[in-house]
């Protein structure tokens, strides 16, 4: 789509940019956060999502690994270089009926070509990855110092694109599943049939940590 309808393209992601920039994250976010600055050894956050919530609700940048990129980042379509920046300065204007960027399409710093998210996409060989490979080394530095394997606490990640669920059974020592539909837990962890907000209140609870929140 970037290559043959760039304004659909951006259409779609526009849209999506500016819902992620105008939705505040829920207290479940405020409620994990807690839960993860009481353990004794840190936390790191690793997701597939690419709607940047975890940092809006208080998680350091340099805690957090997002798998699949960011949409809060941009890269040169071709890529003309390994090149990412942010995307703050972009305000997609969006036609909700045809779902087309309305207005001039985002621009590589370097080439002046066509901009893109930082997205990985399905079969996407164009995705530049060094912003996640240096959250990735941070996440195996943390992990290298760890004295026992953690605890995961994974949080609506099914079975269609497993990367998350896949990472943490092979990390974690002890998996808290949450998920309302696909919850099942082979060995190692406990799964929750629940929501999320839902799940987080009634863990933030046993904990202590709900009032805190």
């Amino acid at each position: 789509w970037f290559r043959r309808d760039p304004h659909l393209a951006w259409g779609f992601y526009g849209h999506r940019l500016r819902l992620y920039r105008s939705t505040q994250p829920h207290r479940g976010f405020s409620l994990l956060l807690r839960m993860a600055q009481s353990r004794p050894e840190g936390f790191f956050v690793f997701t597939s999502n690419v709607d940047g919530h975890f940092q809006k609700a208080g998680f350091p940048e340099e805690q957090v690994v997002e798998c699949h990129g960011s949409i809060h980042h941009m890269q040169c379509v071709e890529p003309c270089s390994q090149a990412i920046w942010s995307a703050r300065g972009f305000d997609p204007r969006v036609d909700e009926h045809t779902l087309r960027l309305q207005g001039p399409l985002p621009r590589c710093k370097r080439c002046g070509g066509l901009a893109r998210p930082n997205v990985l996409m399905f079969n996407d060989w164009d995705w530049v990855p060094d912003r996640t490979q240096q959250q990735w080394a941070r996440y195996q530095q943390w992990f290298a110092g760890l004295t026992e394997p953690p605890v995961g606490v994974e949080i609506g990640a099914g079975t269609a694109v497993p990367t998350v669920r896949g990472q943490l059974e092979r990390d974690c020592g002890f998996v808290v599943r949450i998920n309302p539909r696909e919850h099942q837990m082979p060995s190692r962890g406990i799964s929750l049939p629940m929501r999320a907000l839902e799940a987080l209140e009634h863990l933030a609870d046993l904990l202590g940590l709900s009032g805190l929140a």
